[in-house]
């Protein structure tokens, strides 16, 4: 009883410091008040506002790059890139920097369409394929006019991504957050299950044991042959394809940066 015991013991120790280890540790809020939500199209209620700056102050700390949202009901005559390009460069966004790391959503409400883009250190890391993974997710919300959701989704997953190494899928499952939970269970149940073996008795019982003892029969299944069906696989001649187009550039102040485009 008392070695039952003192196992689980161990085992929820275990499990637990794991846990604490493999979970996202919690960033500490930068103090500036820097604006890093620029709503000129009034798509947000100024509690969603204020809310949204503190996520982005807090996401852009610990990825140290500037998480931005633009919004804009008149791009001025220009097209979506190049409003989104002067607009970095008269602002002079980047987190420890004017023109720094910077990553980046705009959104022209009047053609309906969206744009991603990373600066510097962001552009590697918020490569164009990762900007497209990020639109997918938000682009569903933009649709809906769920806006707030999906700019809060763009700024938690742009972070998530600028601590992902470039040549890494980040979504893999080993950065879903039920393997980072399991994981650590698990590896605490091998442990613990090995100290468990080695603390108890060695069994000396087999498969022999008993072999030709009170009549038991010792039984083999021989394999004789194996069948196997081929199938057509129908052709798919009717493929979808993404509302996505666009990549990166440069800004008229020679700021290169990524880009993924689309419309909502």
């Amino acid at each position: 009883m008392k070695k039952t015991i003192s196992l689980s013991i161990i085992f929820s120790f275990i499990a637990l410091l794991l846990v604490l280890q493999l979970l996202p540790r919690e960033a500490i809020a930068a103090t500036d008040p820097k604006q890093r939500i620029f709503d000129y199209a009034n798509l947000l209620t100024v509690e969603e506002k204020d809310n949204l700056e503190i996520v982005a102050n807090q996401y852009s700390a610990e990825s140290e790059t500037d998480i931005v949202i633009l919004t804009t009901n008149d791009t001025q005559g220009k097209d979506i890139i190049p409003y989104m390009q002067d607009f970095y460069d008269e602002q002079g966004l980047g987190y420890d920097k004017k023109h720094g790391n910077t990553a980046i959503l705009t959104l022209d409400m009047k053609n309906r369409e969206v744009y991603l883009a990373g600066f510097y250190l962001a552009e590697e890391y918020l490569s164009d394929g990762r900007l497209d993974q990020i639109r997918n997710k938000i682009t569903p919300d933009l649709s809906a006019a769920n806006y707030y959701d999906a700019f809060t989704t763009f700024i938690e997953t742009s972070s998530k991504y600028m601590r992902i190494s470039p040549w890494i899928n980040p979504e893999l499952f080993i950065f879903k957050l039920w393997f980072q939970i399991l994981a650590p269970i698990a590896i605490a149940a091998i442990i613990v299950g090995t100290m468990a073996f080695h603390s108890s008795g060695r069994v000396t019982v087999n498969d022999r044991t008993y072999l030709n003892t009170a009549q038991v029969m010792n039984r083999k299944d021989r394999y004789i042959r194996t069948t196997v069906t081929k199938q057509r696989k129908p052709s798919d001649n009717n493929k979808g394809g993404g509302g996505g187009f666009g990549g990166g550039g440069t800004s008229g102040g020679g700021h290169s940066h990524s880009g993924s485009r689309g419309s909502f």
